[in-house]
Parts: C-alpha cells; structure tokens; sequence
C-alpha cells in the first residue's frame, strides 16, 4: 500500500516536470521548423525522451494495477528512460556553466540557428537571454526527471518483491487449509469404515 502511494506520487512529480521540459523545448523546435532548419542533437534528443516519458508516465499511472503486475517490466523501462534522460541532458551539458544575463551563445551560437546567428531577420536573436534560460531550465529539469525515473524503478522493483511475498503467502495458506481439508476427510473415512465394521 505504502508502494503505491510513493509510486503514485513519484508518477504526477514527473509529470509536473516533463511539461515545462516538453513546453520550452518545443518552443525551440517549433521555431527550427519554421525558419525550415534541422533540429539540432541537443534540442531533440531531451525533446523527443520527454514526449514518450511523458506518455509512458501517463499511462502506468492510470492502469496502476496492471502496473503493479507487470513491475519488474515497468522498472526495466524506467531504466531505459533515467538512461535516455542522461544521454538528453548530456547533449545540453554546455549550458550548465553559461551566465544566462550575459550570455553571448559562445560556439553554440551558429547551431543555434533561428536562435543564433542566422535568427537575426526572424526577431529570435533579440531573447538570446531567454534562450540561454529556457536551455538552462530544460537541463536542470533534464536531470530531475533522470533522478525521479531511477527512483521509480526501484519503488517499481519494490513492489514486485512485495507481490511476490503476498502471493506465496496466500499459496501456502491455501496448501495449509486444503490439506486440513483433506485431513479431515480421510479421518471421518476412517471413523466410518470402523463404524462398519463394528456393525458386521
């Protein structure tokens, strides 16, 4: 029960966050797709893991029980996703040192595209600031989500061990008060066929 509940809580927590992530990145990604530029690495790869984190966050939250059943598979995927979150915010890394009041965008600033030096004619270049700050927030937020996910994965692990325990106990229960069953039924067997014989 106790599982449940942090496991339940540990799922909204990470809901909570990946919008924000979802919000500022697809900001940046809406922006590359209008000026017609790939998306770089950096935006992408934490953009594309916090949609599917998302979803998948969403969904073992609301079939909790089937969650429960399947615990050791939805702890593997929660691994999978604390992995794809460090690679994400690994991608972002350079952000993490940056002066977001006095940033110049540095050698970032040409693969900033929209957002960098080609962005001067489509107004972006003017929030460079707010740029480096929305970066910033995705890669701070990044690493809570690779944290939150990893500790999941263990409630998640924690809960299988606790099913497992449960489901022996009611299979031994059941062997202990079926086999006093049939205990009881060979003694009354026996108690009749002495009553026969008695009679004959």
């Amino acid at each position: 029960m106790l599982g449940s509940l942090f496991f339940i809580f540990n799922r909204i927590v990470e809901i909570v966050f990946l919008i924000p992530i979802i919000g500022m990145l697809a900001y940046f990604v809406n922006g590359y797709l209008k000026a017609n530029e790939l998306t770089p690495a950096f935006i992408l790869v934490l953009f594309i893991v916090s949609v599917v984190a998302a979803f998948w966050a969403l969904d073992t939250l609301i079939r909790l029980s089937t969650t429960k059943r399947s615990a050791i598979f939805v702890a593997f995927v929660d691994l999978l996703f604390f992995g794809a979150f460090v690679a994400g915010v690994w991608q972002l890394r350079f952000i993490a040192h940056s002066d977001c009041t006095h940033w110049d965008g540095g050698s970032v600033y040409i693969s900033l595209g929209p957002f960098g030096y080609y962005g001067s004619e489509k107004g972006y270049t003017l929030h460079i600031n707010k740029t480096c700050a929305m970066l910033k927030s995705s890669f701070a937020m990044g690493i809570m989500e690779a944290v939150f996910f990893l500790w999941t994965a263990l409630i998640a692990l924690f809960l299988h061990r606790n099913r497992e325990v449960v489901t022996k106990e009611t299979v031994v229960r059941r062997r202990s008060h079926s086999s006093r069953r049939g205990h009881s039924s060979s003694q009354r067997h026996r108690s009749s066929s002495r009553r026969r014989a008695d009679y004959v």
